[in-house]
């Protein structure tokens, strides 16, 4: 295992953390034994972070978590956890589920916590609500040891954040494809020169950069490289690559999928990959690219939309569908995200469009929303 630096606390962590929101299921429920019994060997095998969160698999994350880390296993790692921002309607929340954390994961501090899926208007309603007092105070009193916050807003949003307070570290979503979308590059390069670590999530893009069948086109790019890798390689090392990056999570469960990942952070050094095996992986993503439906950037200068239609998210979810053909993967993202409750908004999907074309005035790639948007429900609703 490598290990980078967490740039305000000198703490070595993991290249490599170990993701529990997608941990091995037998009906319909966590297979804990099997669960345990990754998460372990993974901590043998040299991974240091572990992340999970309050809502993942319903709640039951963190107690499984608190179940592997017993027997010792508690002072080889670093927790993280997060606060379910939109689940806060007061000062006193904030204390009452950080302490239902504790107990859950049965620990008496939280070495990584995290305001969780931030965006600009939703971290305008936690700070109102007291989160800076919070943290302090937590922080003060030892429940917290490092303070943080993971993003999933629009780019312009990030920045205020990452200004906003001494926060140690960030989470944001990270992949070749995602260079331009939420905090993207220019997020992870700002997080950086303000002294934060940065902890990479969705690097595979829930798994689908790393099917072992991608499409066509891009199978054949990869077959050009000189060094033969597999597609979870190539995205993962890509990651890597980054000096900026200081922990990668995936979300594993499966064995060998484990034993490959932690085989490619054993050598992922940063600046490792050649010129040519970078021009490799700009043609993997703009062959992507190319399958996508919508020309969207994500710039959000569509919004606000007067029916409350989420256009970008919409767009990001349907072009998921066509990019990688996994249309359970995708109804479930675009329901988690239209729904509205993840990012703390109304429900804005597709469906709500009333074709007032408001917003083709304001999108600067011309795109006929509206048309578009009925695609979108009638592939995804």
């Amino acid at each position: 295992m490598l290990y980078r630096t967490m740039p305000k606390n000198g703490d070595k962590l993991s290249a490599l953390g170990f993701g529990c929101m997608r941990l091995p299921m037998v009906d319909g429920v966590i297979d804990e034994d099997r669960a345990i019994a990754q998460i372990r060997k993974a901590i043998d095998d040299g991974v240091t972070y572990l992340d999970t969160a309050w809502p993942y698999h319903d709640g039951k994350s963190e107690p499984l978590l608190g179940k592997a880390l017993k027997d010792g296993y508690r002072d080889k790692v670093r927790i993280a956890t997060k606060l379910p921002t939109w689940l806060i309607k007061s000062r006193e929340d904030m204390d009452t589920y950080l302490n239902a954390q504790l107990e859950r994961l049965g620990t008496d501090h939280i070495d990584y916590y995290l305001i969780h899926a931030l965006s600009g208007p939703s971290w305008k309603t936690i700070e109102a609500l007291g989160a800076k007092d919070f943290l302090n105070k937590a922080v003060k009193d030892g429940r917290i040891v490092n303070p943080g916050f993971s993003f999933h807003g629009l780019s312009e949003d990030f920045q205020p954040i990452v200004d906003a307070y001494p926060w140690v570290f960030c989470q944001i979503q990270y992949n070749f494809l995602d260079t331009d979308f939420q905090a993207g590059t220019k997020g992870l390069e700002y997080a950086a020169s303000k002294g934060l670590g940065v902890v990479i999530m969705e690097p595979l893009r829930g798994g689908n950069l790393a099917l072992p069948k991608p499409p066509r086109a891009i199978a054949d790019i990869w077959d050009l490289a000189e060094t033969k890798r597999t597609p979870a390689e190539w995205a993962l090392r890509w990651v890597w690559n980054h000096p900026e990056v200081t922990v990668v999570l995936s979300g594993m469960n499966d064995e060998e999928h484990i034993r490959q990942n932690l085989a490619v952070a054993a050598q992922a050094e940063s600046d490792s990959l050649t010129r040519a095996e970078l021009d490799l992986i700009r043609r993997a993503a703009a062959t992507y690219r190319k399958l996508m439906q919508v020309g969207c950037t994500g710039c959000g200068y569509c919004l606000a939309c007067p029916a409350g239609v989420q256009i970008p998210t919409c767009f990001d979810m349907f072009n998921k569908l066509h990019m990688f053909g996994n249309e359970a993967e995708a109804r479930h993202m675009y329901n988690a995200f239209a729904a509205g409750a993840v990012l703390q908004r109304e429900p804005g999907f597709a469906s709500q469009c009333v074709e007032c074309g408001q917003c083709m005035e304001k999108c600067p790639q011309s795109i006929e929303i509206p048309e578009v948007l009925k695609r979108v429900a009638a592939a995804l609703e």
